[in-house]
């Protein structure tokens, strides 16, 4: 699973970006300074960089250049409301992949994303499997022990996401914005049903409540 670090101070933006790449399957942290980008990207964790030019503490140019001297060489996409030919040239030559004004459209990040980690990473994963679960992505197809079960659209999109961040505790709003669409009515209980149905479906030990946090896809 291919993690990426995004290095952005404006909440709104970086909780876009966050969610879509999410969505996608990605494993994603956001940090809000220069300084912390720095020091995450050369923990080598993660396989790509989404960086702002504006950070606070050091700029993102500053980060690059650091990032670059000390043979960090991880790919990194430049998000700025910079937009000059100068700026442009300044980012790529100082060691960016790709430069990518703002506003910018969520498609044209993720095809970026996506061809910037094209020759870095293994095959897509197909299977995902949590203990005794299973869920194949090519043929749609959920199993318990070994036992197919049949899952509606909806019900195999809910139980993908849950998969994709097993062990991990996601809010409704979280749900709800990657399964249903981040337009969807946030007072709505449609995640609570529909995870009741998966419950149904997968035993309802493995899916657990986490009291006034969320849901959570159990591995053991």
């Amino acid at each position: 699973m291919k993690r990426i670090l995004i290095a952005e101070d404006e909440a709104r933006i970086a909780t876009f970006v966050q969610k879509g790449l999410a969505a996608e399957g990605f494993v994603t942290q956001v940090v809000g300074d220069g300084q912390s980008a720095y020091d995450e990207a050369r923990s080598y964790v993660h396989d790509l960089l989404i960086l702002d030019i504006g950070l606070p503490v050091i700029d993102g140019l500053t980060v690059l250049h650091r990032l670059r001297q000390d043979k960090v060489d991880i790919p990194v996409i430049i998000l700025s409301a910079r937009s000059s030919v100068e700026d442009k040239v300044a980012g790529l030559v100082g060691g960016a992949d790709d430069y990518l004004p703002k506003p910018f459209a969520f498609e044209e990040l993720l095809a970026r994303v996506r061809l910037r980690l094209r020759g870095h990473v293994l095959e897509e994963q197909t299977i995902l499997t949590a203990g005794p679960l299973s869920l194949d992505l090519r043929t749609r197809r959920a199993s318990v022990d070994g036992v197919n079960k049949d899952l509606s659209a909806r019900e195999f999109a809910l139980a993908e996401t849950l998969f994709r961040h097993r062990d991990q505790v996601l809010s409704r709003e979280q749900l709800l914005s990657q399964v249903w669409g981040f337009d969807f009515d946030p007072g709505s209980n449609i995640v609570d049903v529909y995870i009741r149905y998966l419950r149904k479906k997968f035993g309802a030990e493995r899916i657990e409540t986490v009291r006034g946090m969320g849901y959570r896809l159990k591995l053991d």
